[in-house]
């Protein structure tokens, strides 16, 4: 970790000046990911376990996958499943991910790669190792991400992206002491490629030991701050935040962050995710694969999905 990176950071464009009038973002709180199995059984951690919903806006669910190195025989995936209301992002960071869905979508993710599926009124879909990965076994690392669909848009019909490692925008720190991969959103003006239904910002960063950095925050969107690997200290009041933890940041017009002097040998550098959007402020009802708005809306889902209304597995199914 991590796949995409460059030989020298300083050919990066590098973020904007935070102005003296620009607030630094508070830490609101920090929360530890539980750790459980998701799919046939691969290792994931919860990262927004017990975060309260209205920190999270407009995101639902987030799992970081892995990061396990699989001995042969050993990788597993998901089964064929139905989503509705709402979207998922699976970035790979390290190791390899084949996936299909009903309406033709599907591929590889690999490498820094990410697959957008908007499930809208209703898709099935299916993510599992490749044959070859399953025989020989290797690394898997990855981030799911559910991000919600406002209701109005929640009957959208089902769109699928493939976004290549090679499409990521690349920023870095004034310094150069991080390295910033913008998948969606807007930063600091340079665009990732995701195409998102609900205005979002998604960015992994790596952050050189001892380095710190201070990153342009649109004010009308939530900020959210998950480690993925080593160790730091985020916002003015430089609270510690290690691999697994996610911060919750309050209002203001820019992040800070930084990485300890001092990182362990597997992880050299500090790796987080930046996550933020602007809030839908709607109920949200979910249950299992659907995200809806009512109750009643979710036994919907699960009417049409049980009587074939979200598709069905194609011939050619993986």
């Amino acid at each position: 970790m991590p796949a995409v990176t460059v030989p020298d950071v300083l050919v990066l464009p590098a973020l904007s000046q935070v102005g003296v009038e620009s607030r630094s973002r508070a830490v609101m709180s920090v929360t530890t990911a539980p750790s459980a199995f998701e799919g046939e059984g691969f290792p994931v951690r919860r990262a927004f376990a017990g975060v309260d919903q209205a920190l999270l806006d407009p995101f639902i669910h987030m799992d970081q996958m892995g990061e396990v190195e699989y001995a042969p025989g050993e990788p597993k995936g998901t089964p064929w499943h139905p989503h509705r209301g709402f979207e998922t992002v699976t970035y790979m960071i390290d190791g390899i991910f084949e996936h299909q869905d009903s309406i033709g979508g599907g591929g590889v993710i690999q490498d820094g790669a990410t697959q957008w599926m908007t499930a809208g009124s209703g898709i099935l879909h299916i993510e599992k190792p490749p044959e070859a990965l399953v025989a020989s076994g290797g690394l898997f690392h990855g981030v799911q991400l559910w991000v919600n669909l406002p209701s109005m848009q929640k009957m959208t019909d089902p769109r699928y992206q493939d976004i290549t490692a090679a499409q990521v925008s690349l920023l870095r720190s004034r310094d150069g002491g991080a390295l910033v991969r913008v998948i969606a959103g807007e930063l600091d003006g340079r665009a990732g490629p995701g195409i998102t239904h609900t205005p979002i910002t998604y960015a992994h960063t790596t952050v050189s030991p001892g380095a710190s950095v201070e990153v342009p925050w649109e004010p009308s969107h939530n900020a959210l701050i998950y480690v993925l690997a080593g160790r730091g200290t985020v916002g003015p009041s430089h609270q510690p935040i290690a691999t697994g933890q996610l911060a919750a940041l309050g209002p203001g017009g820019h992040l800070e962050f930084a990485a300890d002097q001092t990182q362990e040998s597997r992880h050299p550098a500090l790796e987080v995710l930046l996550l933020g959007g602007r809030p839908i402020r709607e109920p949200v009802a979910a249950y299992g694969p659907f995200v809806m708005n009512t109750r009643a809306e979710l036994v919907t889902a699960f009417e049409d999905f049980q009587a074939g209304r979200m598709g069905v597995i194609p011939a050619t199914a993986l």
